[in-house]
C-alpha cells in the first residue's frame, strides 16, 4: 500500500511563523464558599483522611527504617524507601477524579498514589465488587489474615481498607501476602483490580506503559482514561520524549478509523528535585515543566501548571483534563507543583538543601494547609480531625503487626518464586473473544494468493532448487503465522518502524491491504517507546508483535527489554501475562552498527525466551507456538536467509497452522563421529563442513539445530554427544561471554565421562563486525569449523588450518582484550 500523505514542497517551504498560546500557571481561584457548593462535608473530610493515611503510612515506614519500631511493633525494614511526604495533595486529588476502571501508573515514589487510588476505588466500588476482588485475587491469600484479625463486625469498606494497606505493606516487606507476592517491593508495588498498574524504580520506566495502556483502551473501546505520573527529574530521559511523541502521533487522529486521540494524561509531579539535583535552574532548561507540551503538539498537549499543594486545585485540573480526554482530544499534560519534604531515599546520604528552604516549604505542607482550611471554614473541629488521626494510627499499628509476623505473613520460597518466571502456553484461554477488526477476508489478501502459488519445498522432483520467486521462504512463514493471528484474536496488534510498507525486507508486504491502521501501524524511530508501549498493551490483556529493525538497535531499548519486559512477570508475583513478541533481524551487510548477532546477549537475560529458527518449517511452527505463549519472546531472524526455501522436510511446509515446542532442538543430519550444534544461520555453514568431513575425511558429523536458546534442549544434544563423544558449537555471536560458552561448560559437566575432548566453541571474533567484504573472516565459515576440529578435537589428514585455535593463541588474544 503506497504512502498516502503527499508532501507539498510549497507548503513545506512557505514563509511564516510558528505561534504558541499561553500555558496557564496556578490559575485555580475558587474560595472555600464556592468549594462548599461543589463538595459535601463528607467529601472534604474524606480528602483529609486520605492525605493523612498516606502521611502516617510513610511515617510508619520511616520509623521502621530508621528506628526499627512503630508503636511497639518491631521490624527491620531493609527495602529502599522513597517517601512522598509533601506530595499527598497530588496523590489524593488525582485519585479523587479516577474511577476503578481508570489506570494509574507511577514512579518509585508511589506509596501515596497507590494508597490514594486504592482508597478512591474502595469508595466507588460496591460491597459485592470489593468482596469479589478480595476473595479472588491470589485465591484470597491476602484477605485471610486481614479478615481473621478484623473479626465479624467490620464493614466491607473498612475490611477493604485494611486489605489495601496490608497488601501494600506486605509487598514492601517482601512477603508472599503482598500484592505481588513480595517480588515487586516498595518501588514496584501495584494492584490491578483497583486500577493501580505497575510503578517503576527506573525514572520514566512506566511512561511508555501508559501509551500502550491508552492504546488498548482506545482499540478495545473501553471507557476510562490512563494517567501516568512522571517526576520532573525524569524529563531528561529519552523514554519520556519517545513516549509523548508516540502517544501524539498524527495518524491516531487523522488516519485511523478510530476518531480522536489517546485517552492519556501525562502528569509531571514537580517536587523540585531529581535525587539531589535540581532540574530547574541546574540540570535542565525548561524552567517550568509544563512548557514541554508546546514541543510535542500544536495544541501544546493542553498543558497547565497547577498548585500541587492544594488538593482542590488538583481535583479541578484533573477533572477538566478528564473531560477533555472523554471528548477524545487527548493526550494532555499537567505539571503539578509540590515539594518533597523528605530526602531522596531513606538510609542513603541526605541531600544538602538549605534549612530555610525546607522551613518555608513546611509552611506550604499540603496537610497543614488543608487542615487549617477545614478548621477555618468550620467543616471540621480539632476533635474531629484528632479522631481521624488516631483511628489511622491504630489501624496502621494493627496492619503493621500483621505484616511483620513471619507466621501470618511469610515469604515465598526460592522454588515458588522460580515457578513464577514464565506462564507458558495460554492458547486454551483466548485473550479476547469478539470479532477481529479487519478490512477484507483473509483469502482476499494478495500476499496469500502469491504464497499459495509457491512450492512449499525448496527442490523439485529432480532435486533441483526451485526458482527463488516460486519457493515458499522464511518471509512467507513469518507472514502466514502473524497474518492469521489478526483473524483469530481481536486484541492482537503489530507495530514498528515502516511496517505498513512491508518493512525494509518485505516481510509484511501487502498486509496493510487487509489490516486496519489501529491494529497494524508505523511508529516513530523510537525503540524505547515501541517496546514499552507493547508492554503496557500486553499488561492490559492484549497480544503484541513488534519489530526492532536490527539486533544492534536492541540497545536503544535496553532498559525496556532488560529491566521491564524481562522482569515484570516475576515482579508482579505471577499476576501479569506479557504476550509480547519482538521480531529482530540480524543484518547481512549493514556494517558494524547493524550486523551484530546479539542472540547470546539476550539469552543471558533472565525472564526472556529467545528463539532462532532458520528454516521455513521451523519458523512457522515455532512462531505459531510463540503466538500462543503468555511470555516475552525475542524472535531472531537473519537477512541473509529470508529468501531461503525449505531444505529438510520433503513434504514441505504445511499450509495449515501447526506448532513446534520452544526448547526443542532438531537433528538436521544424523552422524556418528562428531556432533556439531549450530545456532542461527550457522546451520548452513555447519552442513557445508559436514559434507567436507564426509567426502574428504570419512568423518560422519551429526548436525543439531538449536532453534531455541531459552528454553534450551539439552536432552537432544546430550544424546548425540554421548554417541559421538565430540562436540563443536558454532554460532555468529561473539565467542566471549556467549551462550555457546555456557552450553560447552554445561555439556562438560553433564557428559564429562563420555567426552573424548572438551567441547569447542566457534563463534564470531571478539571484534566489531567489519564491512561486508570482510565478514567471512569475522563469522564462522565451514573452513573455520574444520580448523577448530583439526586443532582441538580430531586432527585431519594433510589439513592446514587458516585460523589458529591453539590455547597459546587464545591466551594471547585474551591478553589483548580480543
Amino acid at each position: 500500500m503506497p504512502i498516502n500523505l503527499y508532501v507539498d514542497p510549497n507548503e513545506a517551504l512557505a514563509k511564516g511563523a510558528i505561534r504558541f498560546c499561553d500555558i496557564p500557571v496556578c490559575r485555580y481561584s475558587l474560595t472555600i464558599e464556592h468549594e462548599k457548593q461543589i463538595y459535601t462535608t463528607r467529601e472534604f473530610i474524606r480528602i483529609y483522611h486520605d492525605m493523612m493515611m498516606i502521611r502516617e503510612f510513610e511515617t510508619m515506614l520511616s520509623d521502621l527504617k530508621e528506628k526499627g519500631e512503630y508503636y511497639g511493633v518491631k521490624y527491620k525494614l531493609n527495602a529502599p524507601i522513597h517517601l512522598c511526604m509533601g506530595e499527598e495533595a497530588v496523590a489524593v486529588g488525582e485519585a479523587y477524579c479516577m474511577e476503578p476502571k481508570d489506570i494509574l501508573l507511577g514512579t518509585h515514589r508511589n506509596h501515596g498514589t497507590t494508597i490514594a487510588k486504592g482508597l478512591a476505588a474502595i469508595e466507588k466500588l460496591s460491597e459485592n465488587e470489593l468482596i469479589g476482588i478480595m476473595r479472588n485475587y491470589l485465591d484470597g491469600e491476602i484477605l485471610e489474615p486481614v479478615a481473621s484479625a478484623a473479626g465479624s463486625d467490620i464493614t466491607v469498606k473498612d475490611l477493604a481498607t485494611d486489605y489495601l494497606l496490608y497488601g501494600e505493606l506486605c509487598e514492601i516487606f517482601g512477603k508472599r501476602t503482598g500484592f505481588n507476592r513480595g517480588l515487586g517491593g516498595s518501588t514496584h508495588a501495584f494492584f490491578k483490580p483497583f486500577g493501580v498498574y505497575p510503578n517503576n524504580a527506573i525514572a520514566a520506566g512506566s511512561v511508555g506503559f501508559a501509551v500502550g495502556a491508552a492504546l488498548y483502551k482506545k482499540n478495545r473501546g473501553e471507557n476510562g482514561f490512563v494517567a501516568v505520573n512522571i517526576g520532573d527529574g525524569a524529563l531528561g530521559a529519552g523514554a519520556v520524549w519517545e513516549a509523548m511523541n508516540m502517544a501524539c502521533m498524527d495518524q491516531i487522529r487523522e488516519i485511523w478509523n478510530k476518531d480522536g486521540g489517546l485517552p492519556l494524561l501525562f502528569t509531571i509531579v514537580n517536587n523540585h528535585y531529581a535525587i539531589h539535583d535540581q532540574p530547574m535552574g541546574e540540570t535542565m532548561g525548561f524552567k517550568k515543566a509544563a512548557r514541554i507540551g508546546a514541543g510535542i503538539t500544536p495544541d501544546q498537549m493542553h498543558a497547565e501548571r497547577v498548585d500541587g499543594t492544594d488538593p482542590m486545585a488538583v481535583i479541578d485540573a484533573i477533572a477538566r483534563k478528564k473531560e477533555l480526554l472523554e471528548r477524545e482530544e487527548g493526550p494532555a499534560l499537567l505539571e503539578l507543583v509540590a515539594y518533597r519534604l523528605s530526602t531522596h531515599t531513606l538510609g542513603k546520604k541526605a541531600d544538602d538543601r538549605a534549612k530555610a528552604e525546607i522551613a518555608d516549604w513546611k509552611d506550604h505542607d499540603p496537610i497543614k494547609l488543608y487542615r487549617e482550611k477545614l478548621l477555618r471554614a468550620r467543616i471540621a473541629t480539632e476533635a474531629d480531625l484528632h479522631t481521624i488521626d488516631l483511628s489511622i494510627t491504630r489501624r496502621l499499628t494493627t496492619i503493621c503487626k500483621l505484616a511483620a509476623d513471619m507466621k501470618i505473613s511469610p515469604r515465598l520460597t526460592p522454588e515458588e518464586a522460580e515457578a513464577l518466571t514464565f506462564v507458558g502456553d495460554i492458547s486454551k484461554a483466548p485473550l479476547i473473544s469478539d470479532k477481529p477488526d479487519v478490512l477484507i477476508p483473509q483469502e482476499k489478501c494478495s500476499r496469500i494468493a502469491t504464497i499459495s502459488a509457491k512450492s512449499r519445498y525448496g527442490f523439485d522432483e529432480n532435486g533441483d532448487p526451485i526458482a527463488k520467486s516460486m519457493r515458499y521462504n522464511i518471509k512467507d512463514a513469518i507472514f502466514e503465522s502473524i497474518f492469521s493471528r489478526f483473524y483469530t484474536d481481536s486484541s492482537f496488534i503489530a507495530f514498528g518502524e515502516s511496517q505498513r510498507s512491508g518493512n525494509i525486507n518485505g516481510v509484511f508486504d501487502d498486509m496493510a491491504e487487509a489490516i486496519p491502521y489501529h491494529r497494524f501501524f508505523n511508529t516513530p524511530i523510537a525503540e524505547s517507546a515501541i517496546v514499552s508501549s507493547a508492554i503496557g498493551y500486553a499488561m492490559c490483556g492484549g497480544r503484541v508483535v513488534i519489530e526492532i529493525m536490527y539486533a544492534d538497535l536492541l540497545a536503544h531499548a535496553g532498559d525496556e527489554i532488560i529491566n521491564q519486559l524481562a522482569k515484570w512477570r516475576t515482579m508482579s508475583g505471577g499476576t501479569l501475562k506479557l504476550p509480547v513478541l519482538i521480531r529482530v533481524s540480524v543484518g547481512k551487510n549493514e556494517g558494524a552498527q547493524l550486523s551484530s548477532d546479539l542472540s547470546s546477549l539476550m539469552a543471558g537475560v533472565p525472564g526472556l525466551k529467545v528463539i532462532y529458527p532458520v528454516t521455513p518449517y521451523d519458523m512457522k511452527g515455532m512462531l505459531s507456538t510463540a503466538l500462543n505463549c503468555g511470555d516475552p519472546i525475542l524472535l531472531f531472524e537473519n537477512e541473509s536467509i529470508y529468501d531461503i526455501g525449505e531444505c529438510f522436510r520433503e513434504s514441505g511446509v504445511p499450509t495449515e497452522e501447526y506448532t513446534l515446542p520452544l526448547g526443542s532442538a532438531d537433528v538436521k543430519k544424523e552422524g556418528s563421529d562428531i556432533t556439531i550444534l549450530s545456532i542461527g544461520t550457522a546451520l548452513y555453514r555447519a552442513l557445508e563442513a559436514a559434507t567436507i568431513l564426509e567426502e574428504r575425511y570419512a568423518i560422519s558429523a551429526e548436525i543439531i539445530d538449536a532453534r531455541s536458546l531459552v528454553p534450551f534442549d539439552y536432552e537432544t544434544l546430550l544424546t548425540s554427544v554421548r554417541k559421538t563423544g565430540k562436540l563443536v558449537i558454532v554460532g555468529d555471536s561473539n565467542e566471549r561471554g556467549s551462550i555457546m560458552r555456557d552450553i560447552a561448560s554445561n555439556v562438560t559437566e553433564f557428559a564429562f565421562d563420555e567426552l573424548d575432548a572438551p567441547p569447542v566453541v566457534v563463534g564470531a571474533r571478539n571484534l566489531i563486525v567489519p564491512p561486508y567484504e570482510m565478514t567471512k573472516s569475522h563469522f564462522p565459515q565451514a573452513e573455520t569449523i574444520l580448523d577448530a576440529i583439526h586443532q582441538k578435537i580430531l586432527p585431519l589428514k594433510n589439513y592446514t588450518p587458516a585460523t589458529k585455535f591453539t590455547s597459546t593463541e587464545k591466551i594471547r588474544r585474551a591478553k589483548e582484550g580480543i
